[in-house]
């Protein structure tokens, strides 16, 4: 969503139209969050809007008009028909689905189809094979010092800034309920995003999710104002207390912008610029600032890179062998699990939950739990305003699930309730003790977190850095191995 996007770099206003669509299709491929597809509509007609004041024609095809077909390539079919351009140029998508359809689109229409390299994000495609190329581990720690060395950000000449690359260690503190909590900063709706409300409502109001109130920015401007409140008022906290979790704050000192940024809204470079200048005018700490552009110029840059490294086929791998069918209360966020219901509970509210809340939450208890990863794949894919499948599938697949087999991540991110305890306040509340491990009122986790390892050995028994917790394993007696197997088995077999 910016005029810098790839497909308008070389645009003469004077003849080029710009096509934008607004089709079910992309709504309904997965169900996603009427939040999302609220967000997404209302940013393309602020887009829209932006590109007509500086003169630019678009042809812009809304959601309820008569003759919208539905989908991208009808959309395409159309305006070619009416326009009879002699090329056409986009912009290669975000997701292997949309770049397959896009191949087909010369032969089909009878032109030139010209695809542009996504040009918004710091690493190109050629970039990341070349790092990877030969390669045993691909690793982002290996990759993000690259990313540091190559753009020069928190270095000081040719050594990291403060001597380390990495301040991870000093990012793990739990909240406390006496902090101070910004608050992202929220917009009211303009008229036009109050028709797109309305007609979402209309179109999709038996998708998941809350709809209002919506306070999402839809416009450049607005999204700046979000990024430089979170520059002033939450980045100072945010290393300390990025992995924590508090009941009734769904947001801490987290951004709460990469809704904007994997839009388009924002930047990436622009972003870690300014996260950097905080630092270097002692406004932030090293440790905060690091830790939030090791997000982006590491862990986001990375992702996508083995995102289209992998291929297609990359969605559907299951490492683990597991099958079971995603919980329903995934969707209605109905659970006696304090943490579950919390982390579920703002998704369906927010369309938005920390990465902690997906990775060590949601995402770990998928994990123990067995289930399908290509069914949480397309959970995580349909419920949060920042899922893009480039970014999602990773960070699932590969970082949440183990479904990959170690390619992206070095063991499973498995916890038990001891984690959530430490991290957060929701053990407080829940019906299940997290201190107690076995039997009908123990933490699922607990059990849940052994069991997982048990069904797992095979594969997972040669990773050293689980080796540890097998040896431990090993020393329980058989008695308790075996109320393990039987408490998880219970809990598992009620899964609905």
């Amino acid at each position: 969503m910016t005029p810098r996007i790839a497909a308008l770099r070389d645009l003469d206003k004077a003849r080029d139209v710009v096509l934008l669509a607004e089709v079910s299709a992309e709504a309904t491929y997965v169900r996603h969050h009427k939040k999302k597809i609220a967000f997404v509509l209302a940013a393309m007609r602020a887009f829209a809007r932006r590109l007509r004041a500086d003169g630019v024609t678009v042809r812009y095809v809304a959601l309820d008009d008569a003759d919208n077909s539905g989908s991208i390539r009808g959309e395409f079919k159309r305006a070619i028909a009416d326009l009879q351009p002699a090329e056409v140029v986009v912009t290669e998508a975000g997701e292997h689905r949309l770049a397959q359809e896009m191949e087909t689109w010369e032969a089909a229409f009878g032109l030139p189809v010209e695809v542009r390299e996504d040009t918004r994000f710091i690493a190109s495609h050629a970039a990341f094979r070349a790092w990877a190329q030969g390669r045993k581990q691909l690793r982002m720690e290996y990759f993000y010092r690259l990313m540091r060395t190559e753009t020069g950000l928190l270095m000081d000449r040719e050594a990291p800034a403060g001597g380390r690359w990495n301040f991870d260690v000093e990012n793990r503190k739990p909240a406390k309920a006496d902090l101070f909590m910004p608050s992202p900063t929220r917009f009211a709706p303009d008229a036009e995003t109050m028709a797109v409300l309305e007609l979402v409502g209309e179109r999709f109001g038996d998708h998941f999710g809350d709809l209002e109130p919506f306070w999402f920015g839809v416009t450049h401007e607005q999204a700046e104002l979000a990024l430089t409140h979170f520059l002033h008022e939450a980045l100072p906290r945010f290393g300390d207390y990025q992995d924590a979790m508090l009941s009734g704050e769904p947001f801490l000192y987290h951004s709460v912008i990469s809704m904007y940024l994997n839009i388009g809204l924002l930047d990436a470079r622009d972003i870690c610029r300014r996260a950097e200048a905080e630092y270097r005018s002692s406004r932030a700490p090293l440790n905060a600032v690091e830790g939030f552009i090791r997000q982006i110029l590491g862990w986001r840059e990375y992702v996508r890179g083995i995102y289209w490294l992998q291929g297609p086929d990359y969605m559907r791998r299951n490492a683990l062998g597991a099958a079971r069918d995603l919980p329903w209360f995934y969707w209605s966020a109905e659970t006696d699990m304090a943490c579950m219901a919390a982390a579920l509970g703002q998704t369906k509210t927010e369309a938005y939950a920390h990465h902690i809340q997906r990775l060590m939450v949601t995402g770990n208890f998928a994990m123990l739990a067995g289930v399908d990863p290509f069914q949480v794949h397309e959970w995580y894919l349909a419920v949060y305003a920042d899922a893009y499948e480039w970014v999602e599938a990773p960070n699932t697949i590969g970082m949440s699930q183990f479904a990959d087999g170690g390619l992206l991540a070095s063991k499973p991110y498995a916890a038990s309730g001891a984690y959530i305890d430490r991290m957060s306040d929701y053990c407080g509340s829940c019906a299940f003790d997290v201190k107690q491990k076995s039997g009908a009122k123990a933490c699922p986790f607990n059990y849940l977190y052994w069991d997982f390892l048990a069904r797992n050995r095979m594969t997972l028994g040669g990773n050293p850095r689980i080796a540890p917790m097998y040896r431990t394993f090993d020393r329980m007696s058989e008695e308790r191995r075996d109320e393990i197997a039987h408490d998880a088995r219970i809990f598992l077999d009620a899964l609905k």
